[in-house]
């Protein structure tokens, strides 16, 4: 298992919308990632990020209410070189399953477990369920067997129970990628969930599908771009200003995920609390020369204004706390710029001069 696993590392994406997180995995024979719909639904475009591919925008090309199935295009910055295998066989009851993805924002998790009934059915669909945990954040990841196929795509779980969730077969999801490379590729397509047909908007007639009639919600192919509002706008304005791309930082409406250099700088604004956060961890004490490490922080905390050093168990982070009524985009701006350049220079310089060992981003 551990071999089958690692060679998923490649294929498994984290997505990231205004509305939240999923995962999702590869199919480079076809050119596209498969996801579930409620992870991106909503979104003409999302950001995807790979164990060892950086964050980039890619396009929904393909939804499907009814099996809560969508395909993304690779992004052309993705070098993709290892290949997923499609099961095209039923499971059984009782065989060993895993379960990857990236589990409430956690990069890349497995879990194992068995299939505890090979077909049970929601809404007209079969599903697989699975004792395996599955957690917000793993749907739209791969369900893989022993021989390391995929035989499902994680879709939900029930919140009230223990050990209960449910994998689209990937005997549907195969016959769903044949119909879309038959009917669909080529522009945003979409399937009635009436006929099942697959529809494009420029076969869409007055918003009715052509193959049976019935009324589609258009959304489909057109989203409302999402706009913030109130303190999250603020604070993308003032990322805005001093050159970040906040599309591809969004970690959600409330949090942004921002790489300097070679550190990570997280904001986050609690709604409830009504404080912005902003940290960058960037690495864990070392074994030896702690004393000397503490000393220099604590110093520094006396030069620096608007930051302070801080030590969360083993973490070293340098960050920030403002209310929201007290930040403006002229001190945003001031307040942010230093963190970023100062995460970056602190997190090499504690390394190289007192062995501080590197955060992973």
């Amino acid at each position: 298992m551990k071999d089958i696993i690692s060679s998923y590392k490649d294929i498994i994406v984290q997505i990231h919308t205004p509305g939240g997180s999923g995962s999702g995995f590869i199919v480079k024979n076809l050119n596209l990632i498969v996801t579930n719909r409620h992870v991106i639904q909503g979104s003409e475009k999302v950001v995807v990020r790979g164990e060892n591919f950086k964050k980039s925008m890619t396009d929904v090309i393909y939804t499907d209410s009814l099996n809560d199935i969508a395909f993304l295009r690779i992004p052309d910055s993705f070098n993709v070189t290892a290949q997923v295998a499609i099961s095209e066989n039923l499971v059984e009851a009782g065989e060993k399953i895993i379960a990857i993805g990236h589990p409430l924002g956690l990069r890349f998790t497995a879990t194992q477990g068995i299939v505890s009934k090979a077909e049970r059915k929601f809404n007209n669909v079969d599903y697989i369920q699975v004792d395996a945990a599955i957690n917000p954040g793993n749907s739209g990841g791969p369900l893989i067997n022993e021989g390391g196929e995929v035989v499902g795509v994680n879709t939900f779980i029930y919140r009230d129970g223990e050990s209960l969730g449910f994998a689209l077969p990937s005997s549907r999801l195969s016959s769903i990628l044949r119909e879309y490379e038959e009917k669909g590729r080529g522009e945003r397509a979409s399937k009635c969930p009436s006929c099942t047909n697959i529809i494009t908007e420029a076969t869409l007639q007055d918003g009715y599908c052509p193959s049976c009639g019935a009324k589609f919600d258009a959304s489909e192919f057109n989203s409302r771009p999402y706009v913030p509002e109130g303190t999250s706008a603020r604070i993308e304005n003032i990322l805005t200003a001093i050159g970040k791309d906040v599309q591809l930082s969004r970690v959600g409406k409330t949090g942004w995920d921002i790489e300097e250099g070679s550190a990570l700088v997280k904001i986050t604004y609690n709604t409830k609390d009504r404080f912005i956060y902003a940290d960058a961890v960037l690495g864990s004490l070392p074994k030896d020369n702690i004393g000397p490490l503490y000393e220099y922080m604590l110093r520094e905390n006396y030069n620096l204004e608007s930051m302070t050093f801080c030590v969360d168990r083993q973490n070293i982070v340098l960050g920030t706390i403002m209310y929201e009524d007290d930040l403006n985009e002229e001190t945003g701006k001031i307040i942010f710029e230093e963190l970023f350049k100062k995460a970056d220079d602190y997190d090499n310089y504690l390394a190289d001069t007192y062995g501080m060992l590197m955060a992973e981003n």
